[in-house]
């Protein structure tokens, strides 16, 4: 039988289709979506300071429809999963680094040779630093996105560190799903759609991160290629340590 399971995997596999691209939707999508946003979802109260409503003003002028809409319920579902733990946490830090946390997935990062989790956090700290915001926040949101998908550390980090990670979890791979009520994330949906999100997203990453695939070894984002980009050789860690130049 498991034989049979997984015969029926490798044959899907083989005929699913490349993972598409991410195409954009029409800006005002998302003006209307913020300008008629509720200050409250689900009980939680999304940060209304200069900082956070020039953080929201800066993704969604440079980033898809698809990132700005999965970054905004990042920090809704990053928060209930905070109140479902009992974690303390700064909202403005957790919205900061929801909203920045994929920023490094855009056209203008993909030859950097760098992580894109780097790239994000990077153009956070630039964009705190030039706020004037504590160096010790800064810390917290720009090691908050560069783990936000190295599972297994940001939860025993700061909170603002784990429900970034958190909050990504529950929105793309559906960790936790049953931990928010079926109204609360009704409403977080409602606010920001998810249309088609799973394929989306994935083309996102791939469109993100294709041109530096050096930069996927050791970390989730090699699966992605290995699934949507024809002729992808993921890196080998045992391969890469009896290759290396040690005689022994």
């Amino acid at each position: 039988m498991v034989e049979v399971r997984a015969v029926r995997h490798a044959v899907r596999r083989a005929t699913e289709p490349s993972c598409p691209s991410a195409r954009p939707t029409p800006r005002k999508a998302q003006v209307i979506a913020v300008s008629h946003a509720p200050s409250s979802v689900a009980g939680i109260r999304a940060p209304d300071t200069a900082l956070a409503r020039e953080a929201t003003e800066l993704v969604r002028d440079t980033t898809s429809d698809l990132v700005f809409h999965h970054s905004r319920r990042v920090y809704w579902f990053g928060a209930l999963q905070g109140r479902n733990r009992d974690l303390g946490y700064d909202p403005e830090l957790l919205y900061v680094g929801a909203m920045f946390h994929d920023l490094g997935l855009g056209e203008r990062f993909r030859t950097s040779g760098r992580r894109f989790e780097v790239d994000s956090a990077d153009e956070a700290r630039r964009f705190l630093q030039g706020h004037h915001v504590p160096e010790d926040s800064v810390r917290r949101v720009w090691t908050a996105i560069a783990l936000h998908t190295t599972p297994g550390i940001p939860e025993h980090m700061e909170p603002e560190v784990a429900l970034v990670t958190a909050g990504v979890e529950y929105d793309v791979l559906g960790i936790g799903y049953r931990d928010v009520s079926e109204e609360g994330r009704s409403a977080i949906i409602a606010l920001h759609p998810r249309p088609d999100f799973k394929r989306r997203i994935l083309g996102a990453f791939t469109e993100g991160i294709r041109q530096k695939p050096e930069t996927t070894f050791g970390n989730v984002k090699a699966d992605v290629l290995e699934h949507c980009v024809p002729g992808f050789e993921r890196g080998d860690f045992v391969r890469t340590i009896l290759d290396s130049p040690w005689p022994e």
